[in-house]
């Protein structure tokens, strides 16, 4: 499965256009439900092409942008790997696709800017996790929602013990070069590794340069993340990783026994129950700041739309609370610091919401993906800001 950074959902918010397409959809991994999902996919896409010849765009044109989810729509492969949700990202420049472990509520928008909004959930601080199984013969990252889990397919990370310490021995990698067979080719002897416990201190150094192999291409791939991260691995080697970890974010439980025998969902299961308290204290304590700072008067807890975008944009909000369920279209003109909301969309408006949550995390603040029952207010958005 793909994986969804800040990192790639600020390149996104860059893209601007008059037509960009957003379609989210819930798939299905098995059975007769997932035969339906390429039509359910078709069925967006004539919608796609009904409003854009509602809004006078021309039929090559229509054609043109739509081209590459149509050929899309094709690939039985495709679908046929599916996770829990979709979300396609279609503008003149490119077509992006995102297999992810929630499941979306089936939405198309097509605005000046992509809408982002629905992928919240897997980068606010109220639900989101990675789990890193380790082990000498193997090594999966798994990202996780409240509801499921989906392995993550690992470019830049070595997969196991033998293969990191071929590629870090300069004698080896010379070896391999001038056409001795690679690891595992036939002929060729493996790399073991001695004893099960601690071992000896070359043991203990084999497999700290592992770990640090394994540590730069995690960083590399997470990139700027703040989801909680738990390891699982069997008691002697998890402490030799924690020495060579990077990783802010790093669960101080973990999950221990041999991952390679435990499932993707028993692994979720008990990952879960670490991060849990986490995310429930960490938005428990977010809520009751909110709320003590909204009864003092200071001017740090705002709930209306027309104060937090510019407020967003400009850097100055710490936290927001945001409903996903509601789209408040209109546009902000930030050379002018002037905000318009329309009751229907406009041409060149944007889902409100999604700016303001877009334009948080760019400048670092979290963000609070919440059902309307648990906004602090009675409001779709919701802000403590740094300074009034």
């Amino acid at each position: 499965m793909e994986i969804i950074t800040r990192e790639i959902v600020n390149e996104l918010s860059k893209a601007t256009g008059q037509a960009l397409v957003s379609i989210y959809m819930p798939t299905h991994r098995l059975g007769r439900e997932m035969q339906q999902d390429p039509i359910r996919f078709r069925n967006l896409l004539s919608e796609a092409e009904e409003r854009l010849a509602e809004r006078s765009f021309r039929r090559p044109d229509i054609e043109a942008l739509l081209k590459p989810a149509h050929m899309l729509k094709l690939a039985t492969g495709f679908w046929m790997q599916q996770s829990d949700g979709l979300a396609i990202f279609i503008t003149p420049d490119f077509m992006k696709y995102f297999r992810l472990p929630i499941r979306f509520e089936k939405l198309l928008v097509i605005a000046n800017r992509l809408h982002l909004k629905p992928l919240l959930p897997l980068l606010s601080r109220n639900g989101h996790f990675y789990v890193l199984a380790l082990s000498q013969k193997q090594v999966r990252l798994l990202e996780g929602s409240l509801f499921s889990v989906d392995e993550i397919n690992l470019e830049g990370v070595p997969t196991s013990l033998r293969q990191a310490l071929w590629f870090d021995d300069p004698e080896r990698q010379l070896q391999y070069h001038t056409g001795t067979a690679a690891p595992g080719a036939p002929g060729m002897r493996p790399s073991v590794f001695h004893g099960h416990g601690a071992g000896s201190d070359d043991d203990k150094s084999e497999l700290l340069r592992y770990f640090q192999q394994v540590d730069r291409g995690l960083m590399e791939l997470l990139g700027d993340e703040q989801a909680p991260l738990v390891l699982a691995g069997v008691d002697y080697l998890l402490p030799i990783y924690r020495e060579a970890n990077h990783y802010p974010y790093i669960v101080e439980g973990s999950i221990q026994g041999n991952p390679d025998e435990t499932s993707a969902a028993d692994l979720h299961r008990e990952a879960w129950e670490l991060v849990e308290p986490i995310f429930r204290t960490g938005q428990r304590q977010a809520l009751a700041r909110y709320r003590e700072l909204r009864g003092s008067g200071s001017g740090l807890a705002d709930n209306r739309v027309e104060t937090i975008v510019p407020a967003a944009h400009y850097g100055r909000v710490d936290t927001l609370f945001v409903t996903l369920d509601r789209q408040i279209w209109g546009s902000f003109d930030a050379s002018k610091n002037s905000l318009e909301q329309h009751e229907a969309f406009q041409a060149g408006d944007q889902d409100l919401l999604d700016l303001a949550a877009m334009q948080t995390l760019y400048h670092g603040g979290a963000v609070f993906a919440l059902k309307p029952d648990r906004m602090p207010d009675e409001t779709p958005l919701a802000a403590i800001l740094r300074y009034a």
